[in-house]
């Protein structure tokens, strides 16, 4: 089994969503980024591939969904608490993503989702764990 997993998401500009990420506290990692990709280091062993759109499509030989209409992929980070829950997808809105829902409370899950500078859908939650 590996020990990592790469998302790879397409990307209109790679400089700005890297600084979209780098501003929600994430960290970029500066060995595997260059001008047609970003790589942000979303938990130990996940890494997002922020990827030019002209070179996610020479990769995959197929055409870009229209994120207005479709959507590829949901994402989801896990928080440490309610507070960064809500801070992270506060920065997203502030640093020009969009809100994508309201809060939900469940008691032992707390959630929120953005979706990022280029529409892809980020769910943001924290899970109360039992000790």
């Amino acid at each position: 089994m590996s020990n990592a997993i790469w998302i790879n998401l397409h990307v209109k500009d790679v400089k700005a969503a890297v600084d979209f990420f780098r501003a929600l506290g994430l960290e970029i990692d500066d060995e595997f980024t260059n001008e047609q990709a970003g790589c942000v280091n979303v938990a130990p062993g996940a890494k997002v591939l922020l990827v030019s759109e002209d070179f996610f499509t020479s990769v995959t030989g197929k055409r870009l969904p229209n994120l207005d209409v479709a959507q590829e992929v949901a994402l989801a980070l896990e928080a440490d608490s309610r507070e960064h829950v809500d801070q992270l997808v506060d920065l997203a809105r502030d640093n020009g993503g969009k809100e994508s829902k309201e809060p939900e409370d469940h008691g032992f899950m707390y959630s929120r989702g953005f979706r990022d500078l280029d529409g892809h859908l980020w769910n943001v939650m924290y899970m109360a764990v039992e000790a």
